[in-house]
Order: C-alpha cells, then sequence, then structure tokens
C-alpha cells in the first residue's frame, strides 16, 4: 500500500487527500498539522461565509487575476476551472452561489458548509488527520520520504507540502534544494495621512481608478476611504500586483486617484455646463455626480480653493480647472500600509522555475508535490487564491493516484 503524507491541515492539503483516495482508495493517507484546528483559513475567509471561488469561466480570463502564476496557471486551469469547483461541491451536497460582485459562496452562507463536507469526507474515506504535529525535518532515506515531527517519525512514498505562507515551511523546502522567492506582503490597504479624507472614514466610490506615480500600475473598481487611508477592491488588485515593486519603496510612493474613472476634459465639459444652466446655485450645496457623496464632493470643492458660498457663475476657469483635477488626477501621497491579519495573502514562496505544473510535482524530486499558497503563486481578492488551491490539489491527487 502506498503511503502518503501530506503536510497542512487547509484547503489544499484537504482537497489533495480527498480526491487523491477516491481516485485510489488504496492509498494510505495521512495529512500532518501543526495546529489545534484544521481548515482556519476556509473558517474566516469571506467574513466566515467561505469565498470558494470567482465566477470567471474562461481560463485565459481567469489567469490575468494572479499577478504571480499566470502563465504557469493557464495549462492546469484547462484541467480543473471554476466550473469544476462548482460541480464538485454541489455533487458533495454544498451547492455554491454566485453573488453580485462574482465572487461564489455556499448557499448556506457559511463556511462551515465546506468545512463539515471535507471532515466528512476524510472520516468516509478514512483519510488520517494529525493535528499538533509540527514538521521539524523532511529527508529521503531508501527512496522513501521521512518527515520528522515532535511527536514522531513518519514514512511516505509521496510527500505532499500543503502548509501555506509559513517561514518555517519554506526553510524547510529549502532543505530539498528548492528556490524560495523572498516573501512580502501581497493584498494591503494604502496608508494615507490627507486633510481631503479627513474624517469621512467609510465614504466609497463605486469605480475609481487608481494609478502609482513612476510605475505602470493602474488598477480601477469601488475604492474605500478609511481611517488610515485607501482601501477596497482598486485598492487591494494594485497592492498585489504592485507587492514586489511597493516593497522596494518600503510603501512610499504616490498614486493619482480618478474618483470618476472619465477622462478629465469630459469633466471639465460637465463643469461648464453646470455653470450655463444653474448658475445661481450654490456649488458645495450638492454633488452634481451620483458616485461622489455630498461629504466628499464639498472637500474637493474646498481644496479648490471655492468657497462655501460660491456659485456656480461667480467660477473662474481655473477653479474650474482645479476641481476637475482633484475628481479625475488626485494626487496622495502614501506612507505604509496596513494588512489584513486573518486573511494575510504574501507574494513569494518556492519558485515556479522549479515545479511541473502538469502534476504539481518538484522538478528536483520525484515523488515530492507542492500546492496552494507554499508556491510563489498570489491573487488578487475573490476566491482565487482557493481555486488556485482547488486546481493544484486535483492535479496533484491525479498524479498521487497513479497505480
Amino acid at each position: 500500500m502506498k503511503k502518503v503524507i501530506i503536510i497542512g491541515g487547509g484547503a489544499a492539503g484537504y482537497f489533495t487527500a480527498i480526491n487523491a483516495k477516491e481516485k485510489n482508495p488504496d492509498l494510505d493517507i495521512t495529512i500532518l498539522e501543526k495546529g489545534n484546528d484544521v481548515l482556519q483559513k476556509v473558517k474566516i475567509s469571506g467574513g466566515g461565509r467561505c469565498n470558494v471561488t470567482h465566477a470567471c469561466f474562461e481560463p485565459k480570463e481567469l489567469v490575468k487575476f494572479y499577478p504571480r502564476g499566470e502563465k504557469e496557471l493557464l495549462g492546469p486551469f484547462h484541467q480543473f476551472m471554476t466550473g469544476d469547483t462548482f460541480e464538485w461541491f454541489d455533487d458533495r451536497g454544498v451547492p455554491l452561489k454566485i453573488e453580485g460582485d462574482n465572487r461564489v459562496f455556499p448557499e448556506a452562507n457559511t463556511s462551515q458548509a465546506i468545512i463539515d463536507c471535507f471532515q466528512k469526507a476524510v472520516d468516509n474515506l478514512g483519510i488520517k488527520v494529525l493535528t499538533n504535529h509540527g514538521v521539524n525535518a523532511v529527508y529521503q532515506q531508501d527512496h522513501k520520504w521521512v518527515v520528522n515531527t515532535k511527536v514522531q517519525d513518519f514514512k511516505a512514498d509521496q510527500l505532499v507540502i500543503a502548509a501555506g505562507s509559513s517561514k518555517k515551511v519554506w526553510e524547510l523546502c529549502a532543505t530539498l534544494d528548492h528556490t524560495i522567492i523572498e516573501p512580502v506582503p501581497s493584498l494591503f490597504t494604502f496608508n494615507i495621512n490627507d486633510k481631503r479624507l479627513t474624517d469621512l472614514l467609510g465614504i466609497s466610490v463605486p469605480n475609481a481608478t487608481v494609478s502609482i506615480l513612476g510605475t505602470k500600475l493602474e488598477a480601477s473598481g469601488p475604492l474605500l476611504i478609511t481611517h488610515w487611508g485607501m482601501s477596497g477592491p482598486a485598492i487591494l488588485k494594485l497592492s498585489a500586483f504592485g507587492a514586489r515593486i511597493l516593497a522596494d519603496q518600503n510603501y512610499q510612493y504616490n498614486i493619482e486617484v480618478n474618483w470618476l474613472s472619465r477622462p478629465t476634459d469630459k469633466i471639465v465639459n460637465v463643469l461648464l455646463n453646470l455653470k450655463k444652466k444653474e448658475p445661481r446655485k450654490t456649488v458645495a450645496l450638492k454633488s452634481p455626480f451620483t458616485e461622489i457623496s455630498k461629504r466628499l464632493w464639498e472637500r474637493f470643492v474646498t481644496f479648490s480653493g471655492i468657497q462655501a458660498t460660491q456659485n456656480w457663475a461667480d467660477l473662474n476657469s481655473r477653479q474650474l480647472e482645479d476641481l476637475a483635477h482633484q475628481l479625475t488626477k488626485g494626487n496622495y501621497n502614501a506612507n505604509g500600509r496596513t494588512t489584513f491579519k486573518d486573511e494575510f495573502v504574501t507574494a513569494g514562496g518556492v519558485d515556479l522555475k522549479e515545479i511541473n505544473f502538469k502534476r504539481f510535482e518538484s522538478k528536483q524530486h520525484k515523488n515530492l508535490f507542492f500546492v496552494g499558497e507554499v508556491l510563489n503563486i498570489d491573487a488578487v481578492t475573490g476566491g482565487f487564491n482557493f481555486q488556485n488551491a482547488w486546481t493544484g490539489g486535483y492535479l496533484c491527487a491525479n498524479a498521487l493516484a497513479e497505480k
């Protein structure tokens, strides 16, 4: 009987184990988890609802959400895609639903539905799960893998490392002749101390375009003002794609915000029309753009040198241009970052050049596999990191199950 050890009791580890055992019931599979509990990231993901995947059904489109891993995941996504994820969970009594922003959650609206599904499968299939089994060392002996934990040693024919982004695990991978790309934070909000944003906590716009000055980095989407600066999908996407560049700049950089995602000249025309049509109306009183709240509009008006009592007729061309610039070319200085402790994602991990992505197997060692965030693959928010875990786990399971 072929023995398989999987290091890591998270999404990738469980998915790999379940699929491998279903395909080849003769496998003897053990999952080793260092903590007291398994599937912790699944539990807290999506605010406790588990953002299982994303409703993007074209591999060529899906890979664009991965700042690292885009090229490597194209082939695997043709083998196991988001549609396969829907089917997999549906077959096991966990139907999924698509929400307005294309994020996908269990219909039950709780991550416990996913945890219960995995736990039931593991129990039914006879897969052993051992908690409090932190791994200290891994080495080869007589063509077997020896896994040393603080509790006991294990021997396996095949070894899967699915332990996420942990410094200790990466050090372990380095002892197995693998290159580790230095990890840096990937998803974070921008710390911005700017009087234009003071006391506007919680105000958002539905579609801003944000660019990092001096780079080609740009992203669009909802933007949220927080008490430390800016967040929301547009910012998080930018932080993911700019993870390495921003780390190199020690998180000191300038951004330009187009709050309306419309060209400056078009906004100038809108303002000129208001000057003609509503000359006697007070500029600060009402935002002419439904996307911009009254309080945010008032702030832009003030910082364009327009008095609180001024009418549209009173504005000179300089004030109109300044207002258009505040709306479409606002320059803000970012100084530092704030990361989400619970859903912390890193850019970094095992070098992708050293992996055979048809099997998620090491090119350095036969029968050594890597799945999930231990690899130098990461994505923007929206269920993409889980899809990487499901796809990698499925292809790895196919390789493990070979007789």
